[in-house]
């Protein structure tokens, strides 16, 4: 569960805002191109979908479904004030759920995969597309299901003539135990279980390399493997795990459930940092694209040599023409 920070602008909270603001304008011009491009790369140019690319479409489109979302909160947190209507506040909103869970579970989807090929090669051969496009939906319609209660629980004194939106909106009163059992949940399910499964993945991925070290067959492309669970790993941990390690302690200061002053300082202070590492996310997926996927980098310099050719062609035909 993710939650913006409940301060306005009008209580003088100028350098949250600062922060937001500047982080969206730095991450959707380099987000729009990488994952935009990337889209265009994996579903026109790559014929065979299958050891983690479908995986890679999907994330690649809940990064994008984010990106596009940036520029109305650039526009909120630049001047304070929301002139759309409700709906795109609460769309806005739900996009960054959406794509915080989806990415989740995609790149906890993609080091599983990587590593049940390298342990066992015959599945890999045996593995058909159908199967990763079944594993996606499903994952779209748990996701999107999930993180649909949390912009409503938002939603409370909202109408169209409010002019907040984001950090601003209202937040509506729940009981103690249902606050902590939904807190709960989404730790456990968009955190704790997948961060475990990555780990275990990442570990169980070296060690079977180590073991096959002497065999020298196919070793590039299972170290291949081994970087692209490592990178999972990475990105996991950079933009995510921070967010649900405060997460928690947000929630409950916030509540009145955990009253320490410390605990209520430090909490509050660094939860609009990892909202904004959070977001960072969506230029550091498209890594597992360009510098992982053996696919992807052959179909990037076939293309791309392709059309340096026609380039050069075209160059020589006009200079012929000229003599």
């Amino acid at each position: 569960m993710q939650v913006d920070n409940s301060s306005s602008c009008s209580n003088g909270s100028n350098f949250q805002y600062s922060l937001y603001s500047t982080t969206y304008i730095l991450i959707f011009i380099p987000g729009l191109l990488a994952n935009s491009s990337a889209l265009w790369v994996l579903c026109i140019f790559i014929n065979k979908k299958n050891k983690g690319i479908i995986f890679m479409i999907n994330l690649a489109l809940a990064d994008l479904a984010h990106v596009l979302s940036l520029p109305l909160r650039i526009y909120y947190y630049l001047n304070c004030t929301w002139p759309f209507k409700t709906f795109l506040c609460l769309l806005c909103f739900y996009l960054k759920y959406l794509n915080m869970y989806a990415s989740i579970m995609f790149l906890t989807l993609i080091s599983v995969q990587r590593c049940v090929f390298i342990m066992n090669p015959f599945k890999a051969k045996g593995w058909k597309r159908r199967y990763d496009v079944a594993i996606s939906i499903v994952v779209w319609i748990v996701v999107g299901a999930a993180c649909l209660p949390f912009p409503l629980l938002r939603s409370s004194g909202l109408n169209n003539k409010n002019a907040t939106c984001f950090a601003d909106l209202g937040r509506t009163k729940m009981k103690v135990a249902n606050m902590v059992s939904m807190v709960t949940v989404a730790e456990l399910s968009g955190f704790v279980i997948p961060v475990i499964i990555i780990v275990y993945c990442t570990w169980k991925t070296r060690k079977q390399l180590k073991t096959e070290a002497l065999n020298c067959q196919n070793m590039n492309e299972k170290c291949k493997a081994l970087w692209m669970v490592i990178m999972c790993a990475t990105v996991f941990f950079i933009c995510f795990a921070p967010y649900h390690i405060n997460f928690f302690f947000y929630m409950m200061v916030t509540s009145d459930i955990i009253k320490n002053d410390t605990v209520h300082r430090i909490a509050t202070t660094f939860h609009p940092y990892s909202l904004c590492l959070a977001s960072i996310n969506c230029c550091l997926d498209p890594i597992l694209y360009y510098f992982m996927a053996s696919e992807f980098k052959r179909e990037i310099a076939r293309h791309g040599s392709t059309a340096m050719r026609m380039r050069l062609m075209s160059r020589e035909s006009a200079s012929s023409m000229r003599e």
